[in-house]
């Protein structure tokens, strides 16, 4: 399981897939939440814009864990 470290309280899912490169578009992710791949703290996500909070951890299937730590 590999860390980001974010330096805010929330960052929505997007904009962190974004921000680690792991999707170069915002509108990238819907298609992955469609197929249900991405989960958060072990859920499967439904919303683009969900909020992440350091001590999540987001899962995309066949792709990475990460937690997601407060700098």
């Amino acid at each position: 399981m590999q860390e980001i470290v974010i330096n805010t309280q929330v960052i929505q899912l997007d904009q962190l897939l974004k921000w680690e490169g792991i999707i170069e578009t915002g509108g990238q992710v819907r298609p992955m939440l469609d197929d249900g791949i991405i989960l958060v703290n072990g859920q499967t996500a439904t919303e683009r814009r969900k909020k992440i909070h350091p001590g999540d951890t987001v899962e995309i299937k066949g792709v990475g864990i990460w937690k997601i730590v407060a700098e």
